[in-house]
């Protein structure tokens, strides 16, 4: 017996907040990426990894957000926490893996479309992870070419994302950026959902009304308090870019090198020299 699916339970409030979600990620992530490009070295490697907590956070909380609207009429649904807060763990590895690339690399073709296929595998792996943590009463079937078209859509985007984050400047880059990455997480995640097919473990005779005799899923009340840590997070990283103005306008910070002298300095010490 197949199950009546239902993606939008409480209309368009959970796809909303569920983009909302991915693209502040997105935003804070981002920023820190193009923030490592233009610090020392030995301070890269913080605001990579702030990055990789910030995408790989926004793209976790707007997963389960969306999930909130996802019922099945006719089976109650839970999760298993270890396989869910694996997809988190791999979200963050896998996103920080492209990143790093990128943060390392520069903003080359072959470090961009390296960085961009990882960010975007690490996206549709935190997504299916998480749809295998689902428990209900049936088998969960996917049409195998939407998958294959939502993984494309994370890792183009992805792609896109990286490349306008490192090249260009200015707060509506940064956004249009953000909005990208936001597209290819909430993208690939509704064109996966579109991918499923549930088959419900039933007795063959039910009663017309199933409502009356199955329990009723409640999902806002399963996955709220799993959000509330990856939410918190994505607070405080906005706090912490906020003290560096130069985060949300996307302009570059110059760090001298120790024992390097900005020429400015130097033309100042030269010409105080003649004329002693």
């Amino acid at each position: 017996m197949q199950g009546t699916v239902d993606g939008f339970t409480y209309g368009l409030v959970t796809p909303v907040a569920a983009f909302f979600m991915a693209a502040l990620g997105a935003a804070l992530g981002l920023r820190c990426t193009t923030r490592s490009l233009h610090t020392t070295r030995s301070c890269r490697i913080g605001w990579l990894a702030l990055g990789s907590l910030s995408i790989g956070s926004g793209v976790w909380t707007m997963h389960f957000i969306a999930m909130t609207g996802f019922t099945v009429r006719e089976a109650p649904i839970s999760y298993d926490k270890t396989l869910t807060f694996a997809g988190l763990a791999v979200a963050v590895v896998m996103i920080g893996i492209g990143i790093f690339i990128v943060g390392y690399r520069g903003a080359t073709r072959m470090a961009l479309i390296t960085g961009g296929t990882i960010t975007g595998l690490g996206i549709a792996s935190m997504h299916y992870l998480g749809m295998a943590g689902m428990r209900m009463a049936a088998q969960l079937a996917y049409d195998t070419p939407l998958v294959v078209l939502s993984v494309l859509i994370a890792g183009c985007a992805a792609t896109g994302a990286l490349w306008a984050a490192v090249t260009l400047r200015g707060a509506l880059s940064g956004l249009g950026a953000s909005i990208l990455m936001a597209v290819a997480v909430t993208g690939m995640h509704y064109t996966g959902m579109a991918a499923l097919d549930v088959h419900l473990h039933l007795p063959p005779t039910l009663p017309a009304d199933l409502a009356d005799v199955l329990p009723r899923d409640r999902p806002a009340e399963i996955i709220g308090p799993m959000l509330a840590g990856p939410a918190c997070f994505l607070l405080l990283a906005a706090v912490v870019l906020l003290f560096d103005p130069r985060v949300m306008t996307g302009e570059p910070a110059p760090y001298p090198r120790a024992g390097h002298r900005p020429r400015s300095m130097v033309r100042e010490g030269a010409a105080r020299a003649r004329y002693r």
